[in-house]
């Protein structure tokens, strides 16, 4: 009986303390884009209570996970809130001349629910409505901390280093250049397709999300690991590469997007040449947000997940990362070489993420210093071993593919061997024939 206070006091120390990490770092955030002139996340957040929010469908999606916790009734109504309201500003907005979009009423339900829980619910449920509203909160944060870490970046990143990259690059083949020559051939469908595939994969996440915490609302607790951590701790983590690895991508450094910064207007028509790779000033607004490849990693979470799912949500996971893959490199964004750390990171956090709920155990050490190991190995070697790699790409290429294949099996063999064995049931022994009794005499 004594040990229950100490295990309740423990965990709620571990969320505190997750609360003040992450709203330190927001700080943080927040006082580095001030220094450099522009708003910070918990600012841009902030201003879309009045004004016109930068993506309705990423506020909506954080509605939808702020109501897992809600009954169907009490999701209703939200939703109707939320639609009246922007139906509502959007008259107002057209009249005044502002600036014309939807979402504030999805963020006005979001921060009505906090009001709720604080003031209406006690308890467990008061604790349950706050983790729904902070899981729509933070989906949001998210991409705010996103952009911010992308100014950061740009700002003090001054010299860029694709010419590494383009170099390593050949090692597979140039896929970005191949891909790039496909999407224009299949343009303006194609291209069509993949820009609403690529800009949307918050609110792919978003859904799959939902239909992993769809019975929330019915068991009153979370599931011990979803989507929705991962995404976010990939989004937290990954910009940090960033700031080591800066990379603006193949359509800035070598293509027309890049204007008098490219290293040559070559995207994808021309491959570049193989030469003494060095590090090239660019300029002070495009992020460097190449190395490793998050959109890769978020839709290599997203696919993971999604195998848990019905056939369909199986059928759309594997459609997002087809697509997701087919984007990054078609549209010039990245190199090939970020698809391969981008999956080998995604990995190596969701590893993290399932044993930090399921519990620590050397099987899970062993497979995260794994992929952090080989994540490692590709940074130096992309740095350090650009032109070996490009002199002998039938050694560097399949080598690249071994590597990250071996974080991909590794991934599959250990979290199988984590799934709970269900044994059959045994079924009792036919009884035998009954033979006769002596009779009493």
């Amino acid at each position: 009986m004594k040990t229950i206070p100490t295990r309740i006091s423990a965990r709620t120390t571990l969320w505190a303390a997750a609360g003040v990490a992450t709203l330190g770092f927001l700080v943080a955030l927040e006082f580095a884009a001030r220094h450099y002139g522009e708003p910070g996340p918990i600012t841009q957040q902030a201003r879309e209570v009045v004004f016109a929010p930068d993506s309705g469908p990423l506020l909506y999606a954080g509605l939808a996970l702020a109501m897992v916790v809600l009954t169907w009734r009490q999701r209703f109504v939200a939703a109707g809130v939320a639609i009246g309201v922007d139906l509502v500003l959007w008259p107002v907005r057209w009249a005044a001349g502002a600036d014309m979009n939807f979402g504030n009423g999805a963020l006005w339900v979001v921060l009505g629910c906090a009001v709720v829980a604080v003031t209406r619910r006690t308890g467990r449920e008061r604790a349950l409505l706050l983790k729904g509203v902070g899981l729509g909160l933070l989906l949001v944060a998210g991409h705010k901390t996103g952009d911010t870490w992308l100014l950061i970046t740009s700002e003090t990143r001054p010299a860029v280093l694709d010419p590494y990259l383009a170099t390593a690059d050949h090692a597979l083949g140039d896929p970005s250049w191949l891909a790039g020559r496909l999407v224009e051939a299949t343009s303006p469908v194609g291209d069509g397709i993949l820009h609403v595939v690529y800009g949307q994969l918050p609110l792919a996440a978003a859904l799959v999300g939902l239909y992993q915490l769809r019975h929330v609302a019915v068991e009153r607790r979370f599931p011990s690991h979803h989507l929705v951590r991962t995404f976010l701790v990939i989004g937290l983590l990954g910009p940090a590469v960033y700031m080591i690895f800066p990379v603006v991508g193949p359509v800035y450094a070598y293509g027309a997007e890049g204007g008098q910064w490219a290293v040559a207007n070559l995207w994808p028509d021309t491959l570049p040449s193989i030469g003494a790779p060095h590090a090239v000033p660019f300029d002070e607004i495009t992020p460097r947000n190449c190395m490793p490849s998050l959109h890769t990693a978020w839709a290599t979470t997203l696919f993971v997940h999604s195998r848990g799912g019905s056939r369909p949500m199986r059928y759309a996971g594997t459609f997002w990362l087809v697509a997701t893959l087919t984007a990054t490199l078609g549209f010039g964004y990245h190199y090939g070489v970020d698809l391969i750390a981008g999956v080998v990171f995604a990995l190596t956090v969701e590893a993290a993420m399932r044993a930090f709920a399921r519990g620590w155990d050397r099987s899970a050490v062993r497979l995260v210093a794994h992929g952090a190991t080989v994540f490692a190995v590709l940074l130096v070697s992309y740095r350090l071993l650009p032109q070996e790699m490009a002199a002998y790409p039938w050694v560097a290429g399949p080598l690249l593919l071994l590597a990250m294949a071996s974080v991909v099996f590794g991934y599959l063999r250990t979290t199988r061997a984590w799934e709970p064995k269900s044994e059959p049931v045994r079924q009792p022994e036919p009884a035998g024939p009954i033979e006769p009794q002596p009779e009493l005499v």
